[in-house]
């Protein structure tokens, strides 16, 4: 038995949004991270709801992608979060913009 590909997208959708609320809300850098890995991980479960939908594999080939991206994303991230940290010894986004210059 095989779980409908309705369900997964649904979950992704869900996920999605809880993943954007999270992302808007909060000042903490480091969990605003991880609610846009929440999101990434969301599209990817869109992608694969469309490749089982579909029959094709191309769903499996934009998730793979994806993963890779998120991965560089987060080193990126933590590394700006580093640099933020050894300058102003904090990650609070209300911070974050003396950045800018």
């Amino acid at each position: 038995m095989m779980i409908e590909a309705s369900w997964i997208a649904g979950l992704g959708v869900i996920l999605f949004g809880i993943g954007l609320v999270g992302a808007f809300s909060r000042k903490n850098a480091i969990v605003v991270l991880m609610c846009i890995e929440v999101m990434l991980n969301a599209a990817n479960l869109n992608f694969v709801a469309g490749a089982l939908h579909h029959g094709s594999v191309d769903g499996w080939v934009f998730t793979a992608v994806a993963i890779a991206i998120a991965a560089a994303e987060v080193a990126i991230g933590l590394a700006i979060l580093l640099s933020l940290y050894s300058t102003q010894e904090t990650i609070s986004l209300d911070e974050a913009n003396l950045l800018r210059n």
